[in-house]
């Protein structure tokens, strides 16, 4: 009798524990997308809609002149998430939406890329840079056709001609990939 009096103590301790932890993780705040974004700016974008149609984020590129690369298989059993944009080297590329610049980096399969943080909460992806716009810093606030970079093939497209990686995610940096192709006009 002993024994079950201490299985019950033991299991109801580890399952008010595990509710008590759950409770906790769902009721947290949400995070804000960077602590060094502007907390107004952060806050009027997500309140704007996103657009249905954005324009090409290539100088002097038309609709015409893109191919759908979604969904094309790449290394290590992935996906591409986003479209190529293949155009020589140094060629402008623009801000699709309004928003806040939100990262500037390096990274091993984008090289130089910048993420914007744009309307709805939504996310835009540049990469394979070959070098980001002058002067151009992490919470700047860009609007629509505003130069941000220019292409490049940097990162795991060095081997590659010039190109720009464009890509939309909805649901925060890198969550949530959605097909730019249609969007773009």
């Amino acid at each position: 009798m002993q024994k079950v009096s201490v299985s019950r103590l033991v299991i109801g301790t580890v399952t008010s524990l595990f509710l008590a932890l759950l409770s906790a993780c769902t009721s947290a705040p949400k995070k804000a997308p960077s602590s060094s974004l502007p907390a107004a700016e952060v806050k009027k974008l997500q309140q704007m809609r996103l657009a249905n149609q954005l324009p090409v984020p290539v100088h002097q590129v038309k609709r015409s002149q893109l191919k759908d690369t979604w969904g094309a298989a790449r290394s290590q059993g992935r996906s591409h998430e986003g479209i190529d944009i293949i155009v020589p080297r140094g060629t402008k590329v623009l801000s699709t939406t309004e928003g806040l610049v939100a990262d500037l980096r390096n990274n091993n399969l984008g090289g130089k890329v910048i993420w914007i943080m744009g309307p709805a909460g939504s996310w835009h992806y540049y990469a394979h840079l070959d070098g980001h716009k002058r002067g151009l810093q992490v919470g700047d606030y860009v609007k629509k056709g505003d130069v941000i970079g220019y292409v490049g093939n940097t990162g795991n497209a060095r081997h590659t001609a010039p190109h720009l990686h464009y890509g939309i995610y909805l649901n925060g940096k890198g969550r949530n990939a959605v097909n730019p192709y249609p969007y773009l006009r």
